[in-house]
Formats: C-alpha cells, sequence, structure tokens
C-alpha cells in the first residue's frame, strides 16, 4: 500500500480570513453565553415589578437602598438563602409577597435582628412599561397576615384607613423614645397592626401600631405599611425621613441587608458559576489557554487535501518493498549478504568496464588487482564476510564495508 498523494487544488469556498473571523466570532458569543447563563440569576431582578429590593417599580423597595448608600450604611439586596445558622448581624429587612408562605419564613427564624414589611397593595405589571405596576387593590389583610405571622404572635389583625390621609407618627418608650415624633407625607389607606403578642414600637395619631415587635421574638419587627419604604412612598419627603429614621433606629451600628430570596433571586451555585470564580478560575484559565494554543497549532498542521491512494499499490517499489517485508518478517535478513557482495562487485564491473564476476563465485583475479592498485581491501575477503554472515547486525557491517570499498576503488567520494 502507499501514502496518499496530494489532490489537486479545488477553489476556495471561503477566504482563510473569513472562517478565521467566523471562529473568532463563534468562539466569543459561545463565551458570553456560558458566562450570562452562569450568572443569569444576579443579572435579573431589574425589570421585574415585585415588592423587592431589585424593583424599580413603585412597590419596589430600590429606592430604599439608594437612599441608605447615600447615607453611607452599609446595604446589600442579598441573594443568598439563609442556612438555618443563628446570626447577629446586619438588620435583615424581609418583603414578603400576597404568595409568600409562612415555609418560606422560616429559614429566617434564627436571623436576627429583622424587619418584616407586610405587603399592601395588589398590582399587576404593565404590558407596554416593563418595570411599571398598576395599582389593582388591596392586599389580602388580616387572614393571611395571620397565617404568615403566625411563628411570630398568637394573631395578627391589619387594618386600612380610608382613604388619603397625612397621619404622623410617635414612639411608644421601648425602641423609639415618647418624644419621637415623625410626620408623614399623604399616604393612601394607612395599614396597621394589632393582635395578641405584638408590642406596638410607633403608633399613629389614634393610638394604632404601625410597627410593632413580636413579644415571643424580641427581635422580629413588622413594618405594617410598606409605603413608608417602597419607591412610591420614599417618593414624599416626610415618608423617607420616617423610613430612615427606622431603619437606623432598628439596625444600630450594623448595615442593613435586603432579601430577595424569597422572590426567587437566589444566587446559584453551579459548575458553570464554580469554574468561573477562585480558586477554580485559573484551571478553567488554562484550559482556554490549552484550547487555543492547539486550534492555533492545527491551522499549521496540515497540508493540502490527500487524495485517496490504492488499496494495492502497484509497480517495482511495491514489490520490493513487500518483497523486503517478507524477508524480515522470515528473520532471513544475514542470507541476503553474498547477493549485496556479488551486486557491488557487478557494479563496479560496470562502472570500470572489467569482467562482470559470476554469480556466486569468486571474485575475477582483475578485481582483486585492482583493488591492491587502489589501496582497498582484497575482495575475496569481503566475499567471505559476506558468506559468515549471520545476524542483522553482521549484514549491516557487510554493507557499510562493501560501500566503502566501493568508493575507494571507484574514487566516487573524490
Amino acid at each position: 500500500m502507499t501514502a496518499a498523494q496530494p489532490g489537486a487544488a479545488g477553489p476556495r469556498t471561503f477566504a482563510p480570513r473569513t472562517i478565521l473571523a467566523l471562529v473568532i466570532v463563534g468562539v466569543v458569543a459561545f463565551s458570553a453565553l456560558a458566562v450570562l447563563s452562569a450568572y443569569a440569576p444576579e443579572l435579573r431582578g431589574a425589570n421585574d415589578p415585585g415588592a423587592h429590593a431589585l424593583s424599580s417599580s413603585a412597590v419596589g423597595f430600590r429606592g430604599a437602598t439608594i437612599m441608605l448608600r447615600a447615607e453611607d450604611v452599609p446595604v446589600v439586596a442579598s441573594r443568598t438563602a439563609p442556612r438555618g445558622r443563628a446570626s447577629n448581624g446586619p438588620l435583615v429587612v424581609l418583603t414578603p409577597g400576597v404568595e409568600t408562605s409562612p415555609a418560606d419564613l422560616t429559614p429566617f427564624a434564627r436571623q436576627a435582628p429583622q424587619l418584616i414589611v407586610l405587603p399592601k397593595w395588589e398590582t399587576r405589571p404593565r404590558p407596554l412599561r416593563p418595570g411599571f405596576v398598576d395599582k389593582v387593590g388591596i392586599a389580602p389583610g388580616t387572614r393571611q397576615a395571620g397565617q404568615l405571622l403566625a411563628a411570630y404572635a398568637a394573631s395578627t389583625d391589619l387594618q386600612q384607613r380610608s382613604g388619603v390621609s397625612k397621619p404622623s407618627l410617635r414612639g411608644t418608650g421601648a425602641v423609639f423614645e415618647p418624644g419621637t415624633y415623625l410626620p408623614l407625607g399623604t399616604i393612601d389607606r394607612l395599614q396597621t397592626i394589632a393582635g395578641k403578642g405584638w408590642e406596638p414600637m410607633l403608633v399613629d395619631e389614634t393610638g394604632r401600631a404601625v410597627l410593632a415587635r413580636s413579644t415571643a421574638h424580641p427581635q422580629v419587627f413588622v413594618l405594617a405599611d410598606p409605603d413608608l419604604l417602597n419607591n412610591q412612598g420614599l417618593a414624599k419627603l416626610d415618608n423617607a425621613r420616617a423610613g430612615l429614621a427606622i431603619l437606623n433606629t432598628l439596625r444600630g451600628d450594623s448595615g442593613v441587608r435586603f432579601d430577595v430570596t424569597l422572590h426567587g433571586y437566589v444566587r446559584g451555585h453551579g459548575v458553570g458559576r464554580l469554574m468561573l470564580e477562585p480558586p477554580w478560575l485559573a484551571a478553567t484559565l488554562c484550559g482556554v489557554a490549552a484550547a487555543l494554543l492547539m486550534g492555533l497549532h492545527s491551522l499549521g498542521r496540515f497540508g493540502p487535501t490527500l487524495a485517496r491512494g490504492r488499496v494495492i499499490a502497484l509497480g517495482k517499489r511495491a514489490l520490493v518493498d513487500n518483497s523486503a517485508g517478507l524477508v524480515r518478517m522470515a528473520g532471513r535478513e544475514a542470507e541476503l549478504a553474498p547477493a549485496y557482495a556479488a551486486l557491488t562487485m557487478a557494479r563496479i564491473a560496470r562502472v570500470v568496464g572489467g569482467e562482470r564476476p559470476a554469480a556466486g563465485g569468486e571474485p575475477e583475479p582483475w578485481l582483486a588487482d585492482l583493488a591492491r592498485r587502489a589501496g582497498a581491501a582484497d575482495p575475496a575477503e569481503l566475499s567471505g564476510q559476506a558468506q559468515r554472515a549471520k545476524t542483522r547486525d553482521d549484514l549491516l557491517a557487510v554493507g557499510r564495508n562493501l560501500y566503502q570499498w566501493r568508493l575507494e576503488i571507484t574514487r566516487e567520494g573524490r
């Protein structure tokens, strides 16, 4: 069998630069897709009009995070779900929605201090304006709040003031001093909380609690009306001042952590994210570099397209190669030494014009005389060495000596 031979070069379908550009664009696009897929949970939430700290809608709480950062307060929108360990760190602000169940709050039971901001409004997204909502009505109150907060108080009763009012809040002396006075801007249907197991912290001018603390869990506070912290409420300066005072009082010297896991924005821990963060980032970069080097190597490794050769090769060379392979497989290489010696002497005779030695016979006397005059070895000695060859190494030695002997007689090496 023979090696494949280069075929005729046909017309190029694409220019090399075009192919290289397509490969580069494909690699970059695939890499970007892989990174975005790994960090998709981190990028979601800005256009979601829900009641959480990533939302810029009227019922969202992104404005509260901006307000706290402007006051140099450490604040973060946490995407990490609690793991059940007790912590006494920053103030944890929970903003459950109307769909939140009591089981969703269970992992936060040992997080202290914490502020639970109850929902008040039912909304629907605006189809033509992503991130905006329309007010539908008041969310289900007492029954839902009683179920949601059953682990903190025996009973919970929510009430909404009719119409738009401009209330004010006063401290009860527990957490806020008795002389604390917080005037509010206009609030539509102010929501208050009452019930067995709740201790008022801030009350309106009618004595109803807007901020209360659980008597069974003193580190758990509930803000009945979200309009003191959500975006539409912070649009009024007095509401923003009151909301900031509540957060600063409850947090003490710590920061504030707004939880968004209740709304489904949990930080992922998949394999893709793991490979893009230290310490595995170094291994990922090494793998990418190795792949690029392999690609560059492959660009210059292959030549023109090879035409497929015959399954059964033709010609004298194929016949010689096959015969040599059979001799090698049989281990009879040494038996070729006498024939090679005779072939060498016949070639010398053809070059110098003498008589050709008989195959397998003794060298002609004239060849010995020619070797003597050239100062070379006696051909009978070389023939004897060829006759005594038994191994492949002996054959190589005979061939080397015959080659050197031929060069000395015919003077081909000069």
